[in-house]
């Protein structure tokens, strides 16, 4: 029997738990978000998705994102398909002091969570069995594709293409996802649905953030001083972002608000994602600064746009990972982490470049993609509900159910 180091085991489970709770947060501050007649049609789409990924995990997931090397590096192959060679005395190649098995759980969360972040862009108008196709083939096409190019060493990790916790493989891949679909789908008929539930939204707000430790430090695969670096670079650049973002409300609205102290913490969170473990403590507090400015700029740009993105997907996930990725180029620095590389500021020009060129191929491919599933699902499957649905709220035409029962208020 393999003899593993049991404080690294016990804190990557630790970071796996972490990770997986933040999908129910997802579903809580989006479900706070949604109009009071599509809650649970929100909400289901986060939870379905720790089912029915985690069943593809187990069928393919793990393997065609970490096995192999095929079509020059942009996927794996099918050798760890069912879990095959993963068992009790395989330890994961990039840290032999922890078991292959807690690895695979700790990335399957991350595939959970990333198509479930794309579903606050078409809150209320999507039907749930087109979802669900969505679900499966947006996993298998566009997010198994770039785990592998960028974490299974394929493609952009050859190139030299850094992500410490998923601003490339997560946020931006989901980001442009949701504008697509965005653009698909169209408008919502009651545009100004009001969210429910703030104080469900601060709930899903504390859980991500929360959650978000075990995503960027446990994305150190170990324990050591990395993981103390992307620990806090994450809760400081959360705050300076949610601050930054409170400000410039306050000045362009003229009130403290609430809903946007929280939108920004999360854009925050976002925006350090794929810096966490490669840059100083400095650095993050930039990072949180350019992240509350530019995602607020960005969703006041898509308002401009008329795009409906009804939960700021694009403008905080997609916007954020971007800028996260490139500004990853910038501050990269290999005192602060020897495995990393140094960024612009410290000579790495080439690293810049092959940085910014990753992020927007990965966001091309995915909104280009995306667009296209949709409109072949639709030939399948009505991807858009019915005026009459949308009008009577998805909760009850779709899963004929109610998030709260109106009689007995």
């Amino acid at each position: 029997m393999m003899h593993f180091d049991t404080g690294s085991t016990g804190f990557m489970l630790l970071a796996t738990s972490l990770v997986m709770l933040m999908t129910p947060g997802l579903a809580f501050f989006y479900g706070g978000l949604a109009g009071k007649r599509n809650i649970l049609g929100i909400m289901i789409q986060s939870f379905v998705s720790m089912g029915i990924t985690t069943v593809m995990w187990y069928l393919c997931g793990y393997s065609l994102c970490f096995s192999g090397d095929t079509l020059g590096g942009v996927i794996g192959n099918f050798d760890k398909a069912f879990m095959h060679g993963v068992n009790l005395n395989s330890a994961f190649s990039g840290n032999k002091n922890i078991p292959e098995f807690v690895f695979m759980a700790y990335q399957m969360m991350f595939a959970i969570i990333t198509p479930a972040l794309i579903t606050g862009a078409f809150v209320n108008r999507v039907t749930f069995k087109s979802y669900l196709i969505f679900l499966v083939l947006w996993q298998l096409l566009v997010y198994y594709p770039f785990a592998h190019m960028v974490w299974g060493g394929g493609l952009l990790a050859q190139w030299g293409v850094l992500d410490f916790a998923g601003g490339i493989v997560v946020h931006a891949t989901a980001g442009f996802a949701a504008l697509a679909s965005v653009i698909y789908v169209g408008s919502r008929r009651d545009k100004a649905s009001p969210p429910n539930s703030v104080p469900l939204i601060a709930i899903g707000t504390g859980l991500l953030w929360f959650g978000w430790y075990g995503f960027n430090a446990g994305s150190a695969l170990d324990v050591n001083a990395i993981t103390g670096q992307a620990f806090i670079n994450t809760d400081v650049a959360a705050s300076f972002a949610a601050v930054t973002w409170l400000v410039i409300e306050w000045t362009m609205v003229k009130k403290p608000k609430f809903v946007g102290l929280l939108t920004g913490a999360v854009a925050g969170l976002a925006t350090i994602t794929p810096a966490a473990g490669f840059v100083s403590l400095n650095a993050a507090v930039v990072i949180g600064i350019a992240s509350g400015g530019v995602c607020y700029l960005a969703v006041s740009l898509k308002n401009k746009m008329g795009w409906d993105d009804a939960l700021d997907v694009w403008g905080v996930h997609g916007i954020g990972g971007c800028l996260g990725t490139i500004l990853l180029g910038v501050f990269a620095s290999k005192i602060v982490n020897a495995t990393g590389t140094d960024g612009l500021m410290h000579g790495g020009t080439t690293f810049f470049i092959h940085q910014t060129i990753a992020v927007v191929g990965a966001c091309i491919y995915a909104f280009v993609f995306t667009y296209a599933m949709l409109a072949v699902i639709n030939m399948v499957t009505k991807v858009k509900v019915s005026e009459a649905s949308e009008d009577k709220g998805l909760d009850e035409s779709e899963h004929g159910e109610k998030a709260y029962d109106e009689g007995v208020l």
